[in-house]
């Protein structure tokens, strides 16, 4: 069994994104929530909505009641299009702000098995 969710277009940068999903990687569910709960980065915000959301379908599309053997097999962020801004600058310049996006992808898997 297999649960999987995934955020698209979050607006927060993959690299920073990354530093929260390998806190994460590996991790119990309910564990992994409470890491994420008490972490001072940004990023754990949309990275703790995708892993509640795997944690939903898992109970709901999979009938899985055992939340405690779920554990995250999955967690990695790809990069999604970088929006590109101008900022003016001195003496009539432009200056290139990127606004990068990612793509978050949490897979949790049970430890028991098919149930």
């Amino acid at each position: 069994m297999e649960a999987r969710a995934q955020a698209r277009y979050i607006r927060v940068t993959p690299m920073k994104a990354r530093r929260v999903v390998d806190l994460i990687r590996g991790m119990n569910a309910t564990e992994a929530q409470a890491v994420l709960r008490f972490a001072p980065q940004a990023a754990t915000v949309p990275v703790g909505k995708v892993l509640d959301s795997a944690i939903a379908n898992a109970v709901h599309n999979y009938n899985h009641n055992n939340v405690e053997s779920l554990y995250v097999a999955e967690a990695y962020v790809d990069e999604g299009p970088t929006l590109k801004r101008f900022r003016p600058r001195a003496q009539g310049r432009a200056y290139r702000i990127r606004k990068r996006t990612s793509h978050i992808t949490v897979v949790l898997a049970s430890k028991e098995g098919t149930r």
